[in-house]
């Protein structure tokens, strides 16, 4: 028995878990403390009405013999599936129903398709990053390398030619930074890929956020995007299933090298490794994108987004610098008075018992910064914003 040596190149403990046992530290020595989190993105709203129907009408479908689902297919059901290439319809792009693959979550798949590709492929992650992309290709031993996302320039990294990666990591909008890329920078990353024949995984969880006209819900909305990239969303975020599990990678069936098919890789690694998602979270999960379900959700996320414009609001008044707020649920400031981020976490946790992230945790580049959500209710979003106003206009 040997067991993967490459598990000893990433920290022992993951980013929100240090956070959280940080958290219950303070809670313990200090139980008269109301503590506000807003650090990890999790969602605080219920799932929405049409949602919570169409899982009651799958739970009734599974009591009858007439309709009970047992094994489905490994790719998602057609029903759900079809929702998905109607969504992606109304933003402009086309797809074939066997590009899209249902999963339990673009956490999971953003770690899963790196078993289709070498593990003697270069990485190029931005930085600060989600700690899934750096974590989960250390694991396999490839190299890594990292494009420099600053202040200067807006944490938006752009293209260098110089560099010569094989799999690039784009999340826009951003998590953690909030920033997003406009149509005019995709498409230099796009051209970039197709020239190197690399292929860009592109993480668009947060593209229900969208508003600005010059931005984009899909990468496959820019041109030549089909033979260079591969998508991943969630219904975490656009319609709060981060406890129920669902989401879904769109593989196209142009993206090919050396006369392989990474659409049919991907099936062959599912249909191989993965049993598919539920039939009651999949009904869930299609009941988005019918009418009713969208205007719902959508109210959902106007929450959110009023949520994050308070957050952005107490940043303005505080004088500190930010991305975010707007087209994204995060605001990334830069930590007052230089402070690093543990110091400022710890600083704002024990002074004003709110918990944010601490930007470090994303990457060098993450160094005295910080992450809030906009997904905390908003009674608590409110008080956490007063006492922020308080501390830090001392």
């Amino acid at each position: 028995m040997d067991f993967n040596k490459n598990f000893s190149n990433v920290s022992e403990s993951y980013l929100f878990a240090e956070v959280a046992n940080r958290v219950s530290k303070y809670t313990k020595s200090n139980p008269d403390k109301k503590v506000i989190k807003l650090g990890i993105g999790d969602v605080t709203l219920p799932l929405v009405p049409a949602v919570i129907k169409a899982m009651h009408g799958a739970v009734d479908d599974m009591s009858a013999k007439e309709t009970f689902k047992g094994y489905g297919p490994y790719e998602g059901y057609d029903f759900l599936r079809e929702s998905i290439r109607d969504y992606y319809k109304s933003n402009g792009v086309e797809l074939d129903l066997d590009e899209i693959f249902v999963s339990d979550g673009a956490k999971s798949d953003l770690g899963n398709i790196l078993d289709i590709f070498s593990d003697k492929n270069t990485v190029l992650v931005p930085d600060p990053v989600y700690p899934v992309y750096v974590d989960t290709n250390l694991m396999a031993g490839r190299k890594i390398i990292f494009a420099d996302a600053n202040g200067d320039n807006g944490f938006l990294p752009m293209p260098d030619y110089s560099v010569n990666a094989d799999i690039i990591y784009i999340c826009s909008p951003n998590n953690p930074t909030g920033a997003a890329y406009t149509k005019a920078q995709l498409k230099e990353w796009v051209d970039y890929a197709n020239k190197k024949n690399a292929v860009i995984l592109y993480d668009a969880a947060y593209e229900c956020f969208v508003s600005d006209g010059d931005l984009v819900r899909s990468v496959f909305q820019i041109e030549g995007a089909k033979t260079c990239a591969i998508e991943f969303c969630s219904f975490s975020k656009i319609a709060g299933f981060t406890g129920t599990r669902c989401g879904y990678t769109v593989v196209p069936k142009a993206l090919e090298k050396d006369a392989l098919s990474a659409n049919k890789l991907w099936l062959r690694r599912q249909s191989t490794k993965f049993n598919g998602v539920p039939y009651i979270v999949q009904k869930g999960a299609a009941a988005v994108f019918t009418a009713q379900g969208m205007k719902e959700i959508k109210e959902n996320l106007a929450y959110y987004m009023d949520n994050a414009k308070l957050i952005a609001s107490c940043m303005d008044d505080l004088g500190v610098w930010y991305t975010g707020g707007k087209n994204s649920p995060y605001i990334w400031l830069k930590c007052p008075n230089g402070m690093g981020s543990w110091e400022f976490f710890d600083y704002l946790l024990n002074n004003a018992q709110v918990v944010g992230t601490p930007g470090e945790g994303f990457g060098k580049n993450g160094e005295g910064y910080f992450r809030l959500t906009a997904f905390g209710s908003r009674e608590a979003t409110k008080e956490a914003v007063e006492r922020i106003k308080k501390l830090l206009k001392k």
